[in-house]
Formats: structure tokens, sequence, C-alpha cells
């Protein structure tokens, strides 16, 4: 360990390994989505745009999150790989610097782009950025705040679709409200049903959290409700939008099994949770032809 600490390499690894690279897609896509459907162009502002929520703001939230749990994750036997890093200590500065770094090079490229014509996308940037920070850092801890984590979860993800929207000048409709409202119960689901995993080492570590608060079983029903809730709401969304009201039911099913699971076995619902990863892909392609679609009918 000693050798490998003073490897660039090794840093380099696992510097982008707190990143969690099999989730920058879910916070790149909505982004590029909202913005090509709403202006149907590609240009700098779009690749440009991409990029900051592909790495850096994902550096910047998983980064933080990776310092400040340390402690905690030293406990929680999922960390070390793909689910979380688990950093030493000695590269905490590090992945916190290259994480505000990143973010003030490529977000100041991307607010340069965007110009000064559209005043509410420095509004969305700011609280997009704020749940950055507030979910994991000291003093605020947003994670620890049971129903308060979920939300703040769902808006990391949620909010770069509102910044594309925002920077895009799009009009904001009930159908769109449908889609966001469709997106952030799927976000507050997403998160509820990672944290029952995580229920034992939380509660030993004196971590608090919605699975912590309301119990395993409960918080996987409240999750599949959200889950079938998003789907309904994106029958209200204008064409192909309701053809994604399917892709609510193989999360359900991914959860289901764990519908009665007890705190004592809660770990178990990690098959659950790796089920749901590899759903994002399947779900991305689908949104993702769907989304291609819907630009050439526009076109």
């Amino acid at each position: 360990m000693t050798e490998q600490l003073g490897t660039a390499g090794w840093k380099t690894r696992q510097v982008v390994l707190s990143s969690r690279p099999l989730s920058w897609i879910n916070t790149a896509f909505p982004f590029a989505a909202a913005y090509l459907v709403s202006t149907g162009r590609i240009d700098a502002l779009l690749v440009v745009g991409t990029l900051f929520f592909l790495i850096p703001y994902n550096l910047l939230m998983y980064g933080i999150n990776d310092v400040f749990d340390y402690e905690s994750d030293l406990r929680n036997p999922r960390k070390g790989g793909a689910e979380g890093a688990l950093l030493h200590p000695a590269l905490h500065r590090t992945v916190i610097a290259a994480g505000v770094v990143s973010v003030g090079i490529v977000g100041g490229a991307m607010i340069v782009l965007a110009g000064v014509g559209h005043p509410l996308s420095w509004v969305v940037l700011a609280v997009s950025l704020f749940a950055v920070v507030a979910y994991s850092v000291r003093g605020l801890r947003f994670k620890e705040r049971p129903i308060l984590d979920s939300i703040t979860s769902s808006t990391h993800f949620v909010s770069p679709a509102v910044y594309g929207l925002a920077v895009a000048g799009a009009t904001i409709d009930c159908g769109l409200l449908a889609l966001l409202g469709a997106f952030f119960l799927w976000g507050m689901a997403s998160h509820a049903f990672g944290a029952v995993q995580d229920v034992e080492p939380d509660r030993h570590a004196g971590i608090a959290s919605i699975a912590t608060a309301l119990g395993a079983w409960p918080t996987v029903r409240l999750t599949i409700t959200f889950w079938a809730l998003a789907g309904l709401l994106m029958l209200a969304t204008p064409w192909p939008g309701p053809l994604t009201a399917v892709l609510a039911v193989p999360y359900i099913l991914a959860a289901l099994p764990f519908w009665s699971v007890s705190d004592e076995l809660s770990d178990t619902a990690n098959r659950g949770w790796k089920r749901f990863l590899w759903l994002n892909f399947f779900t991305g392609f689908f949104v993702t032809m769907l989304l291609i679609f819907s630009v050439r009918q526009g076109a």
C-alpha cells in the first residue's frame, strides 16, 4: 500500500473510481436529452454541458461522499469497488481538489457558453451544486436526514435535466411537469432502495437514513409505490412519453422479492440493487431510441 500511494497511476484510478463511472450516464443523459429535445440542435453547449454532468459533477458529488463517509465505509462490505471507493485518507484532499477544479473549469466553460440570457439556469445550477455538497459535507449532511436524503439525492439527477431545459429556454407545460415529477419520484425511489441494503452498517455507524428511520421492508414498499406513481405520471406526458410508463415495471420487479425483507437480512437487497444498476442501461437505451424518434418527428 505504501508503494502504491506513490504511483500516479494508482492515484488516478482511485480518483476515477470515486466518481462512480457506472453512474456517469445517470446525470449526463438527463441534461443532454432535455437540451437536445428542447433545441433540436447539437452545439458546443450540448457537448460541454454533457461533459460537465458526465465527469466533474459526479467526481465532486461522489468524491465528497467518499471522503466524509470514510469511517462508516470501513464497516460496509459493499465499498471498495463499483458501488463506492474506499479511499485511503492520503487521497482525500486529492479527490476533493480534483472535483472542485474540474467543476470550476468545465462548469465555467458551460456557463460562458450558456450566456446571460437565461438567468433561471444560474439558480438551477446553484441549487444543483448545493445539493451535491449538502448531501455529504459535515455540518449539513442531508444524507442523514430521513426523507430529505432521498429528496436531495433525486435532486442530483433531476437538476441536470432542469438545467438543460433552462438554458434551452424550454416552455413549461403540464406534460413537462408530469415528466419531471415522474423523474423525481424515480430518483427518490432509487435512493431509498439503495439505502435498504445499508440499514445494518448505517445503524452500527450511527448514520440515519430513510431506510434506518422507516425500516427495511417499509422502505422497499415505499420505493415500489414511488416507481409505480412515476410510471403513472408518464401516461400524462406527450407522445411518445407514455410508452416509457412500462419502464417502471422492471424496477418494481427488481425490488418486489424484498417486499417483506427484515432489517437483519436487508443486505440481501444488494442483489436487487445490482439489477437496478444494469436496468439503468436498458432504460437509457430505450429512452434514447424514443428521444431519437421524437427529434426526427419534430425535424
